[in-house]
């Protein structure tokens, strides 16, 4: 409380309350000393924040990974013409795994063709694992010359899959997507090929929209040898939920978030800019108040692009704005996704002898649509001006004469983000052209950003959104702060950092719902949270009030008290008028749960019961008869039905308790199973096809009862 409240009064620059507390005498105490004293405060501040908002990407060894052979038949889906991506495939059949090769002409990739060919060419057969080499194609790709092949192919190949009812595991094969050890670093890898990067920006999207149907990615070596084989193998065993790895020598590496401090840094000259700055976007709300930051810092002449130049809204206004700053504006029209006029641009702006020393790649806008619902024209009109834009800077600027070359990314590309597609997948080919350039020894930094708060309040629709996005655990950072961090990067000419708000109390339980993410395990806030969820979950204290208050109830008593609890908080969630307003059979998709409010109806549940409920539980019970039951069993676990004395019976009934709900529900089994088990047996004899009293279902296992399903 005393240190609070001398920096308190520091901070206030009020020297009365210090002289006081401090019991200071003489005629001029502190008086030169506080104003000073009170900025390296602020300072100090706004250094821990952005310091708190600092992140890298790093790889790191798995230890001792299993070297095990997927079992099953998988189906590897390979780009026609893509000799690499056929070696693959005979790689892994020499190491012993069952692999049904599915060519696919990129010429004839259209969605409901490919679904097609899918359907026809499996058969009926379920595949363990469904392994893409697609991202192996290279060049444009025909229908759609903007978007690489290989990242159009994925895309559709993701939505066909999906199409065909194939609930495998999708895995995702790519080559020089990513950087495990920087360039002029021991074991350095080949130069990033951006659209291969593009394509990971992609599947961490997919991840999150199709969790059940997702197995992961995998970076391959330029060579894929005998000890390489086997590494891939074992990533395609998914080790401990790894989703993200790579091949490399005689290692398999896995993809980890850290912390980036620079607490402990050494000081270095800060930055600053000289001769002409272009900046695309430079007229929108980012670019504008990066202008202004540069202006203030000195820069001689500003040249804004966008595609309405002069006529963008509030464009005048700034450019008196910067003008009285001191610096030199030019706004100019220009579609940077067009080659030949941006050259004409720079050509026209370096024709007075203003040299371009720094390059701003701001430009870019992204339309929220789930992957199921996009097609190629949308998904490349999201991502051309990204994608496109950042590669004729890159062609234009292919020189050292360059002090900086910064491409404004996202944390979408990072770890994804829901209906983030075209998005994501645009931003990490950004990350991975700024990697390339730096294996080139060229100027190149990506700065990943989180959420930039309007600098003018941005009006009700941004105000909501800063508040959903705050419930996420994604607050808004504020441009000051932001343009702070922005100054550190350049301080310190930093390739590819991340720099984001990120509230992990809130934003964990979120994007772990459905599925478990390995990448952000060693953030040492998340870290925590995960230890804590990781315990055994369970019933709460013996003296729980809901299980003291429902104990002497009857079975029925108890089973319709637990029921309007779990209708009470899912009704609170919603916004619904009361529990009675609950369909208890209905999916809560269908009842319109998200990520985030099932992650608060878990909350809600758990302190209310004073039960440990996984992330998960929403999704492993998704309608409220099933999550009611489960509480019940779990409340009472003393009265949950006797275990099967036959042992036929019990291996049956964990095997199938050990699939998730969602994935039986995704797959088409679950109704199916359901039907079955509601039906007599004569029926269910009927309905395998031939009558036969001994396929009734009580004398069939498990496999037999999903061959069933899957036939009908």
């Amino acid at each position: 409380p005393v240190e609070t409240a001398f920096w308190e009064a520091v901070e206030r620059e009020d020297l009365n309350s210090l002289v006081t507390a401090l019991e200071l005498d003489g005629p001029d105490p502190l008086t030169s000393l506080l104003p000073s004293l009170a900025s390296w405060r602020r300072r100090s501040r706004e250094q821990a924040l952005t310091d708190s908002w600092r992140y890298r990407i790093t790889w790191k060894p798995l230890a001792d990974p299993k070297t095990t052979v997927p079992p099953g038949t998988w189906a590897a889906v390979v780009p026609a013409g893509v000799p690499e991506a056929r070696r693959v495939v005979e790689a892994l059949r020499e190491q012993g795994m069952n692999v049904l090769p599915l060519e696919v002409k990129a010429a004839d990739a259209d969605r409901g063709a490919f679904a097609s060919y899918l359907r026809e060419t499996l058969d009926g057969t379920a595949p363990a694992g469904v392994l893409s080499l697609l991202a192996l194609a290279e060049g444009p790709h025909p229908g759609c010359p903007e978007l690489p092949a290989g990242l159009g192919l994925t895309l559709t190949l993701i939505q066909a899959l999906g199409d065909a009812g194939t609930a495998a595991p999708l895995w995702l094969a790519t080559r020089s997507a990513v950087t495990t050890a920087p360039a002029g670093t021991a074991g350095a890898d080949r130069p990033v090929d951006p659209a291969q990067a593009a394509v990971w920006g992609l599947g961490r999207v997919a991840a999150l929209e199709h969790p059940q149907r997702w197995g992961g990615m995998v970076d391959l070596p330029e060579s894929l040898d005998r000890r390489a084989a086997t590494l891939l193998c074992a990533a395609l065993a998914g080790p401990d939920n790894e989703d993200q790895l790579a091949v490399r020598g005689t290692r398999l590496l896995v993809r980890r978030l850290v912390r980036s401090s620079l607490a402990a840094a050494d000081p270095v000259p800060a930055w600053t800019p000289r001769g002409t700055v272009l900046i695309t976007g430079g007229t929108g709300g980012i670019g504008s108040q990066t202008a202004r930051w540069l202006a203030r810092r000195g820069a001689e002449h500003l040249v804004l692009t966008s595609r309405s130049g002069p006529a963008a809204p509030g464009a005048q206004q700034l450019k008196a704005e910067l003008t009285e700053l001191g610096a030199r504006v030019t706004i100019a029209a220009c579609d940077v996704t067009d080659r030949d006029a941006l050259t004409a641009l720079v050509r026209q702006v370096e024709a007075d002898g203003s040299q371009i020393r720094t390059v701003l790649h701001i430009a870019g806008a992204g339309v929220l649509v789930p992957l199921a619902d996009t097609d190629l024209l949308e998904f490349s009109d999201t991502a051309h001006a990204k994608i496109v834009g950042a590669a004729n800077l890159d062609a234009v600027f292919d020189h050292s004469a360059l002090d900086a070359f910064v491409l404004f990314s996202s944390i979408s590309a990072v770890w994804g983000s829901g209906e983030h597609g075209a998005y994501a997948a645009a931003n990490a080919y950004l990350d991975g052209l700024a990697e390339r350039r730096r294996a080139r020894g060229l100027a190149a930094t990506s700065v990943v950003w989180g959420i930039w708060s309007p600098e003018d309040g941005g009006g009700m629709a941004a105000n909501l959104a800063e508040e959903q996005l705050r419930g996420r655990g994604i607050p808004f950072m504020s441009p000051q702060s932001a343009i702070n961090a922005f100054q550190q990067v350049l301080d310190r000419d930093e390739s590819v950092v991340v720099v984001a708000d990120i509230d992990w109390e809130r934003f964990v339980p979120v994007f772990t719902s459905a599925r478990p993410s390995p990448l952000l395990g060693e953030v040492p806030e998340v870290a925590r949270i995960l230890a804590t969820e990781a315990a055994p979950a369970g019933a709460g204290d013996d003296d729980s009030s809901v299980r003291l208050r429902l104990t002497g109830l009857s079975a029925e008593e108890r089973r319709r008290a637990i029921s309007e609890l779990v209708c009470t908080q899912i009704a609170s969630v919603l916004g619904y008028p009361g529990p009675s307003a609950v369909d208890e059979s209905r999916a809560f998709r269908e009842l319109g749960f998200d990520s985030l409010s099932a992650v608060d109806l878990r909350n809600r549940l758990s302190a209310a019961t004073g039960l440990r409920l996984p992330v998960t539980v929403v999704f492993d019970y998704p309608r409220a008869r099933a999550l009611a039951e489960h509480i019940g069993a779990a409340l009472f676990p003393e009265q949950a039905p006797a275990a099967p004395a036959d042992p036929a019976e019990a291996e049956a009934r964990e095997l199938l308790n050990s699939i998730p709900l969602l994935r039986l529900q995704e797959s088409g089994l679950l109704d199916e199973l359901r039907r079955l088990a509601q039906s007599p047996d004569t029926e269910s004899a009927a309905v395998h096809g031939d009558g036969d009293s001994t396929d009734a279902i009580d004398d069939m296992d498990v496999d037999g009862l999903i061959r069933m399903a899957y036939d009908n």
